[in-house]
C-alpha cells in the first residue's frame, strides 16, 4: 500500500465517536442544498447536541426521530446558514455521492464511545 497515511491508535482515540438518539428533527430548506436539522441525545454526561445534514434524498425528518445515529462529537462547532452544527453525523456516499447514515444494528446506551 503506497501513499497510505497511517495513524496510530492514540490518534484514533482522539476522534470522539459516540452513539446518540435523535430526539428532534426538522427539514431546513434555507440552504442551497436542503438539509435536516437534528437534536441528538448523547446521554446525561454529554447532553443534547445539534447538527445539520444533507439527508433529504433518503430520509424524512419525522422518520429519524428515535433512531440512533453515530457521530463525531469533538469537532469545533460549524456555522451552516443560521444553524450551528455541533456534531458530525457519520454516513457513507451512495453511487451518486448522497449520504447514507450509519446506524447501530442493536440498541445501545446513548453516549457510548465507538471502539
Amino acid at each position: 500500500m503506497s501513499n497510505q497515511n497511517y495513524i496510530n491508535y492514540n490518534e484514533f482515540e482522539n476522534v470522539d465517536i459516540r452513539i446518540g438518539t435523535v430526539v428532534e428533527a426538522y427539514e431546513y430548506n434555507e440552504l442551497k442544498k436542503p438539509s435536516i436539522v437534528m437534536n441528538i441525545d448523547f446521554g446525561e454526561k454529554i447532553g443534547t447536541k445539534k447538527t445539520s445534514a444533507q439527508l433529504q434524498k433518503y430520509y424524512k425528518a419525522d422518520e429519524l426521530i428515535n433512531k440512533q445515529v453515530i457521530a463525531v462529537i469533538n469537532f469545533e462547532p460549524k456555522q451552516i446558514g443560521k444553524i450551528t452544527s455541533e456534531v458530525l453525523v457519520l454516513g457513507v456516499p451512495d453511487i451518486d455521492s448522497e449520504p447514507v447514515l450509519l446506524f447501530p444494528d442493536k440498541p445501545v446506551n446513548n453516549g457510548v464511545k465507538l471502539f
